[in-house]
């Protein structure tokens, strides 16, 4: 298993995902991919299956102290003591103490990012969790989350894969020594049908989709979370460390970026960056 380091933490560089996911299925396929060999697992206040994932981790084979469990806090909830309390939540949900990462699932412009800043680092400070990060933070977001904090950001937690280049954040996230943790890292299975990842995956026996997380993963600062409800895609997901991709290769894939390649953009989501 290859990590990821972010101001000082080594992270598991593929997570399973837990996004959409019905309580059965997180459940079932959290316990599936801590079996195989995930030791990164990724949920959230907002997916209503913490306490799915909790229980997937406690059937698995692999000790608490083993995992490394992610959650984020919903925007409703970034007031100074509200976060607290979310995570308190959360934390009783997960049936665990802590959290091995904490993150703000989306930036909120109605609570100052200096007050949640705050409430953030004080649950770092109870023990509430070990690190802290951001997600869906714009690079101008990102330099004044770590402005406002006192800790280290691990990470910034943002839609990636090949059809959207995220230059502009990456390039941040590099200078703050925090990696990217990319969601949606095989566009909701879109990448599957596309023949020139196909081709890619024909030179190294492996499918479209572990190209395309070998490709985010060999970027380097970039950890995967992948998610799906069969097992035998938990597995093939997680089997991306047995080969290298060329130059020539990363440089195709990255050819796919288009300007109309993101997915997931609520009516809630800041100003995206435009693509360097």
């Amino acid at each position: 298993m290859e990590h990821v380091n972010a101001n000082g933490t080594n992270i598991p560089a593929i997570g399973f995902g837990t996004f959409e996911l019905q309580p059965a299925d997180a459940e079932a396929m959290t316990t599936h991919a801590l079996n195989i060999g995930y030791r990164h697992i990724d949920t959230a206040e907002a997916y209503n299956n913490e306490e799915a994932v909790g229980a997937g981790i406690r059937q698995s084979t692999v000790s608490r102290q083993d995992i490394f469990l992610t959650t984020k806090v919903w925007i409703d909830n970034f007031a100074e003591g509200d976060l607290q309390q979310a995570v308190k939540n959360s934390l009783t949900r997960l049936g665990t103490d802590y959290v091995d990462l904490l993150l703000l699932h989306w930036p909120n412009p109605d609570v100052a990012l200096a007050e949640t800043m705050a409430a953030l680092n004080d649950t770092l400070e109870r023990g509430l969790t070990r690190n802290i990060g951001i997600s869906n933070f714009t690079t101008t977001l990102i330099d004044q989350a770590v402005a406002d904090s006192v800790a280290p950001l691990a990470v910034n937690q943002v839609e990636y894969h090949p059809y959207l280049s995220q230059k502009p954040v990456k390039d941040v996230l590099d200078r703050q020594h925090m990696a990217l943790t990319a969601y949606c890292p095989l566009a909701q299975g879109r990448v599957f049908s596309d023949t020139a990842l196909q081709r890619i995956g024909e030179n190294h026996g492996k499918n479209a989709g572990q190209v395309a997380l070998r490709w985010l993963l060999q970027q380097g600062g970039v950890i995967v979370i992948p998610r799906s409800t069969q097992a035998e895609h938990v597995e093939s997901n997680f089997d991306v460390f047995d080969f290298t991709l060329s130059d020539d290769e990363m440089n195709a894939i990255t050819d796919l970026q288009r300007a109309d390649g993101r997915i997931v953009s609520p009516s809630f989501a800041p100003a995206w960056d435009n693509a360097a």
